[in-house]
């Protein structure tokens, strides 16, 4: 066999390459096709149209040559930490709610101030939103700390959470919860630094947040007793309601140390505390190593607890509420009457509900009138 019979094909392989051509012409003819669709010009001719191919071709080639290797590399490992940061706060705290949070906190303290202050102008501005982000990034840290305080407890207990199955990483949240500070500490350096008396509040909510994060220096003790961490942890609502008042009142040159200031603060604090005790309230049934109120006080003296509690804030809401709108008494009274009869259901059988969700009902139903009016003041009086 000579070398041409080498080079010559045989008739299998003539058809396979007749095959191949037809195949590549029609592929060919496709894309001129489609890329003539994409031009949206039933005039293009053929050459205009290989000519744009060409170009397009040679730019992806540019563009795939100018990229590292290790360029490449890092887009891909930014890539995943940003899925793996979705995942976390998708299943533990979306951030669309916190935003929605601390921007409700914020305006229902913000109106409420200049409402009694009666401030006739309302002028939001930048220092607003440095606020109402500080906000949101120290809640958002408050999440993280409490996730990375408690690794081991998940563990064991809610092995399904990003981080304890390992879908979210430890350091993914610790990134996150640097730059959430960073940007919150340069925003106020930035905006807010003529005003040494805000600072002091905002110092105070950090200071506060930083001693939570480390146990007070005293994790052996608090850590395993969960009324103390109630008494140590807790107050930071009332510094929080405190940090915003502290602002409006600079912000429109109205007094800080007021008993209706006062009232604000604590009113503002009962349903956090009711919630963060209620939260971890349960039917003897469904106890678990989790420790629980219930499981250290009993169901039964726990609700009642809560029952005083919520009493309080009855009296502390319907003061504020009478200065805004007497008759929104019906709705803070109203709801006041239903958590008692939830509590008395949970009292007599405790399976029959969770006092967790009733508490969230109950802060839902007394707000709303405040928010309500605070709107109808802004549209009638400040609007129109």
């Amino acid at each position: 066999m000579n070398d041409k019979n080498l080079n010559m094909p045989s008739d299998n392989n003539k058809y396979t390459l007749e095959q191949n051509a037809n195949t590549g012409l029609d592929s060919t003819t496709t894309q001129l096709a489609d890329y003539a669709k994409e031009l949206n010009s039933d005039e293009t001719s053929t050459s205009e149209v290989l000519d744009a191919r060409a170009l397009s071709k040679q730019d992806n080639y540019v563009a795939d040559n100018d990229v590292s290797p290790q360029s490449k590399n890092i887009f891909k490992r930014f890539g995943h930490f940003i899925k793996r940061l979705y995942i976390y706060q998708k299943e533990m705290l979306p951030f669309w709610k916190s935003i929605f949070i601390s921007a409700l906190l914020f305006f229902q303290i913000y109106l409420y101030v200049i409402i009694i202050g009666e401030i006739g102008n309302l002028n939001i501005g930048v220092q607003e939103f440095v606020v109402c982000f500080s906000l949101f990034a120290f809640l958002y840290s408050l999440r993280i700390a409490d996730d990375l305080k408690d690794i081991e407890v998940d563990k064991r207990l809610f092995a399904h959470r990003p981080i304890p199955s390992g879908r979210t990483k430890k350091k993914d949240i610790i990134i996150l919860l640097v730059l959430l500070n960073v940007a919150s500490i340069t925003l106020n350096v930035v905006f807010m630094r003529d005003n040494p008396f805000y600072f002091i509040a905002y110092a105070a909510l950090l200071g506060y947040g930083v001693l939570m994060s480390v146990w007070f220096f005293a994790r052996s003790k608090i850590q395993p007793n969960l009324i103390l961490a109630l008494f140590t942890h807790n107050p930071i609502g009332v510094i929080i309601n405190s940090y915003v008042i502290v602002f409006t009142s600079l912000r429109f040159n109205l007094p800080i140390f007021t008993i209706n200031n006062l009232l604000l603060a604590l009113t503002l604090y009962w349903p956090t505390l009711i919630w963060e005790i209620s939260r971890k309230v349960k039917a003897p049934k469904d106890e678990n190593d989790y420790v629980t109120y219930s499981k250290i006080f009993g169901y039964k003296k726990i609700t009642l607890i809560i029952l005083i509690i919520i009493t309080i804030d009855l009296v502390t809401s319907s003061i504020l509420m009478f200065q805004l709108w007497p008759w929104g008494l019906f709705a803070v009274v109203a709801a006041y009457v239903w958590f008692v009869v939830r509590c008395i259901q949970f009292y007599k059988k405790p399976t029959s509900l969770k006092i967790g969700k009733q508490v969230e009902i109950y802060t839902a139903i007394t707000e709303t009138p405040m928010i309500i009016i605070q709107a109808l003041f802004i549209l009638f009086v400040w609007i129109l």
